[in-house]
């Protein structure tokens, strides 16, 4: 597969479907197909051009307010957006997706159950105060605590103490070679023990401040309205300082970011689809960029009954038609895929993940003549050969589109199917609610991790995964989990990875159906801004400045 995702850097040629979005079940099945526009040319890289001056100020918009800027209450997406720029991790991803040290200048396993971290000695928080082991020790002890959003991250850690003025070790139940990587998300974020304390219930909220240390200060959070950055004074790591004063934060649905970014109210995003893009293609006065990311869209299946047989979710993966769903919901700005995580987390030995990738059948771009007749056997097998298909959607464009594909996937083996319409605001409750899963067989959802490893996302099919609803149970799988989270040389995780890539393929537990690259907007007089998925962890606004001439 010679594929333009792979690629560090360059320009991506696409066809700008500006009707594409209209399309429906007609698109994705190939009758007729979207009518070709001209075609207009994305970047693909890790990052837009640097920029070359200082900006007074900037609006960046978001696709929902944040609930809560405490990512151990709650870590979304749109908050992690603006934290990343406030706070900052023993850690640091870069925008190529890879992992360096930050707060801790050197991270190491000392033996097979230890890890040092070495602390930097000239970091500040934002009050001017000193970071010292004691706010690292305090920081990851809060993260790792039973009900915080970040403690899976600390599920292998035994205990954690200070062996130095500027160490911590983590003393683990087993060798994990994900930890260290979780240190450049938000499991990673270190906090000014006093400043968190001193705010009591206020912190993470509108009336409260941050204990941080990173390029920009929280400034002012109007609920409902703003979120201000300014940037930080005397930050620590003048090198790295912001270049923007003063970043605002504002939020709307997909139409309304559009239209501020084409009418200039707004100077960026990150958008939440690439589909927002499409009516973005042309305008002289935005520039879109795309970039690696661990991102991919699956139809994810439930414990309702007939997604229990695998038979039934590997023939529906055969037929299903992801060229026409990349098309119709996407323009052509995403990918069809294999496997449930995208080539962002292939962070080492990346020829050998690509050529795994490759080999990889079950997941066609379009179904074949082959791939249906193959299909049908599965389902004549299957213990369901009559059985009716629910697929949830919550009416956007996006899942109704890949709804459809599916209910004419179903269909054309024989199955029976139907769409039932989730209001958006539970949508999300699919993943905690079992009731709500007794309606759908499917829900479709664009799921990332925080790592540049597969092993960090084919965890979720571990027996006990919280996430594994079809109950894919392997003792093989789960003894290949444990043995790749232990093993800290990559080669030999990579080959461990890979195995647990084909057992999770041939059970089809999730059935991928697009992988979806990062995509950030601009306005044509800023750029500098990461267009990875690092936004989400790295302080991508502190890259962010005047372009060329402006």
């Amino acid at each position: 597969m010679n594929s333009p995702l792979r690629r560090s850097a360059g320009r991506r040629t696409i066809p700008a479907l500006l009707a594409a979005l209209a399309l429906g079940l007609s698109a994705c099945s190939g009758a007729g197909g979207p009518t070709a526009v001209p075609e207009v040319e994305v970047s693909f890289g890790p990052t837009t051009t640097p920029a070359t001056g200082d900006l007074a100020k900037a609006v960046w918009m978001l696709s929902k307010e944040p609930s809560t800027l405490d990512p151990d209450a709650d870590s979304a997406t749109s908050a992690s957006t603006v934290l990343a720029n406030i706070c900052e991790r023993l850690m640091q991803l870069q925008p190529d997706l890879s992992i360096s040290g930050h707060l801790a200048q050197k991270a190491e396993w000392v033996d097979k159950a230890t890890v040092v971290f070495t602390l930097r000695k000239d970091v500040t928080f934002h009050d001017g105060t000193p970071m010292t082991a004691d706010d690292v020790l305090y920081s990851m002890k809060r993260h790792m605590a039973e009900g915080a959003e970040e403690s899976d991250e600390y599920a292998n850690v035994k205990s954690l103490e200070k062996t130095g003025s500027h160490e911590v070790t983590a003393h683990m139940l087993d060798e994990d070679a994900i930890f260290i990587q979780a240190m450049a998300g938000n499991g990673g974020i270190i906090y000014n023990r006093k400043a968190l304390e001193a705010q009591g219930e206020a912190f993470g909220g509108p009336s409260g401040s941050d204990a941080c240390s990173g390029p920009y200060e929280l400034g002012s959070w109007k609920s409902g309205s703003e979120v201000v950055l300014n940037q930080a004074v005397e930050y620590w790591n003048p090198a790295k300082a912001a270049k923007t004063e003063t970043l605002t934060f504002r939020w709307a649905d997909e139409n309304a970011v559009v239209n501020a970014l084409i009418s200039g109210e707004a100077q960026g995003a990150y958008l939440d689809s690439p589909a927002a893009a499409v009516p973005l293609q042309g305008k002289d006065n935005v520039a879109v960029s795309q970039g690696p990311a661990t991102n991919v869209w699956s139809l994810i299946a439930t414990e309702r009954g007939i997604l229990k047989d695998a038979n039934i979710r590997k023939a529906l993966s055969l037929v299903l038609d992801r060229q026409g769903i990349a098309t119709a919901a996407f323009g052509s700005l995403a990918e069809p895929w294999k496997t449930p995580v995208g080539p962002g987390s292939w962070g080492y030995e990346r020829e050998t993940f690509e050529t795994a990738y490759d080999a990889l059948e079950g997941a066609p771009a379009k179904p074949s003549e082959a791939d249906i007749a193959a299909a049908k056997q599965l389902v004549a097998s299957s213990a369901f050969p009559n059985g009716e298909l629910v697929i949830a959607s919550d009416g956007s464009s996006v899942r109704n589109v890949v709804s459809n594909a599916l209910v004419a996937a179903a269909q054309s083996i024989g199955l029976s199917a139907k769409i039932i319409t989730v209001p958006p605001q539970q949508y999300g409750d699919f993943y905690s609610d079992e009731t709500l899963r007794t309606s759908a067989d499917f829900f479709s959802d664009e799921y990332y991790i925080s790592k540049n490893d597969p092993v960090g996302f084919y965890k979720n099919g571990e027996s006990t995964a919280r996430v594994n609803y079809v109950g894919f149970s392997d003792p093989a799988y789960d003894a290949l989990v444990a043995k790749a989270k232990a093993t800290t040389d990559d080669a030999a995780r990579a080959k461990l990875s890979i195995e647990l890539e084909a057992r999770w393929t041939e059970a089809m537990v999730w059935v991928p159906v697009v992988q979806t690259p990062a995509t950030v907007a601009l306005n044509a007089e800023v750029t500098g801004a990461p267009s990875s998925a690092a936004f989400i962890y790295y302080p991508w606004a502190a890259d962010l400045g005047a372009a060329a001439g402006k």
